[in-house]
Order: structure tokens, then C-alpha cells, then sequence
């Protein structure tokens, strides 16, 4: 086996690397048994379903039940997905932060659409959110960025974000820069590029794994929104 890997200057260094046992990613298979999942036994509201089922993940100590993946799209629809970190939600919506500027804040002034995507591999359940992300207010965005540490309001200042860096050393450096310049301060002003999404489900998937791929699958769809209405669908597995 060759690995690649590339450098900070470009320079692309080979590794051989020979396994004992190749692994057969075709034959990787759990069998999922741990619960079932009822029309009869949800919410009505798929917010409310979701509270329960991220409550269940909180108290089953899995670490950081409130990371998720984010897929945006360009405007012609060429898709792109990253991770983060769910930092809100109600029945308004679901709520992230980011770098307005970086890859998928571009995508965000181009199209509205995402897709959100949680896996709790212990409870061998997942959720689909499809909505439309909309920018939070400045007072919001800069209410939840000076509670957050202060190293992290740092980075968020110092890094620009996906774009190319050509050395870590000028990263670290605007971070030695701006921690001398608020030394005295814990709470910094935002940056004029940052800020939160809330993202506006119209459709939410429940899937609960069962045994031989037999998954339940329970859509919510929304169907009316003064005052909001959710029809509940089975899908099949």
C-alpha cells in the first residue's frame, strides 16, 4: 500500500506501508437490535421528538451528541458536507455559528438549502433535517460569541477561514498578536464575518436501526405553519 502525503510547501512525501490482513470493508456489518420506533409512541412535533431523542444521547454519555453533519450547496447544487456543532434548538429551528466567509458561508448567500445529519452510533439511531438556513441578528450572533471561551473567540478573529494558508506560523502568529491585544479583556468584540444560522426544518426523519437493515423510519413533513402542522409517514427501510 502507498500513502501520500503533502506538505506544507507542496511537497508530496510517499510512504509504503504493507498490512498483514487487508481490511474488507464489504464485509464491516453490525446488526442493530435495541429498540423499535412507533408512530404511536412520538410527538406530534418533531422538535419536541428530537429534544427526546438528544436528551437520551446526553445521558447516555456519548461524547458530543450535538455534533452534526452540514451539507450545503452551490447554486447550480454541487453539494459539499463538513461537520459542526449544533449549539441550539427550539421550536424555531436548529442553531449553528461559522465564518461567513468560508466555504460554506459562501455557499449559504447562494442557496438556502442544507441538509443536517445526526448519527448517535450507541442508540443505533439517526436524524435527517431538510430546511432552509437563515441568518441570525447581529445582537444574537454576538451574544452567543462573547460567552464562548476566550481562546475561542481568539481563533475566530485570527483564522480565515478555508481559505489558503501557505504557513501555520502566520496563524499562530495573528493568535500571539490579538491574545497580547485583549489581554485584559474576556470578552472581545464579534468579527463582522461571523455569526449564527438557524436553520428551518420543513422535513425531519427519525430512523431507529433494527435487526437485518429492517429499519424504522418515521418522516415528519410540515404541511401548514399558522399554526404549525407535521404529517407522520413510515418509510420503508
Amino acid at each position: 500500500m502507498r500513502i501520500e502525503i503533502r506538505g506544507e510547501n507542496g511537497v508530496i512525501k510517499r510512504i509504503n506501508k504493507m498490512n498483514e490482513k487487508e481490511i474488507k470493508i464489504e464485509d464491516l456489518r453490525e446488526d442493530y437490535s435495541l429498540a423499535t420506533l412507533e408512530v404511536s409512541n412520538v410527538f406530534e412535533s418533531p422538535i419536541r421528538q428530537f429534544q427526546k431523542w438528544f436528551k437520551e444521547a446526553h445521558d447516555t454519555k456519548i461524547g458530543e451528541p450535538n455534533i452534526m453533519t452540514l451539507a450545503t450547496a452551490t447554486k447550480e447544487g454541487v453539494p459539499s458536507a463538513r461537520i459542526v456543532l449544533l449549539k441550539g434548538v427550539s421550536e424555531e429551528g436548529f442553531r449553528f455559528y461559522t465564518n461567513y466567509d468560508s466555504h460554506k458561508g459562501q455557499e449559504l448567500k447562494e442557496n438556502l438549502n442544507v441538509s443536517l445529519v445526526f448519527f448517535w452510533e450507541a442508540l443505533q439511531r439517526q436524524v435527517r433535517i431538510q430546511g432552509m438556513a437563515y441568518r441570525m441578528t447581529e445582537a444574537q450572533s454576538t451574544e452567543y460569541f462573547q460567552s464562548r471561551p476566550k481562546g475561542s473567540q481568539i481563533g475566530a478573529w485570527a483564522s480565515p477561514q478555508s481559505q489558503v494558508l501557505t504557513d501555520r506560523n502566520l496563524l499562530e502568529k495573528n493568535v500571539a498578536q490579538l491574545t497580547e491585544k485583549y489581554a485584559n479583556e474576556n470578552k472581545l468584540p464579534k468579527p463582522p464575518q461571523w455569526g449564527g444560522y438557524l436553520v428551518k426544518p420543513y422535513k425531519i426523519e427519525f430512523w431507529q436501526g433494527r435487526s437485518s437493515r429492517l429499519h424504522d423510519r418515521l418522516l415528519y413533513t410540515l404541511t401548514d405553519l399558522e399554526p404549525t402542522r407535521w404529517t407522520i409517514e413510515r418509510l420503508a427501510p
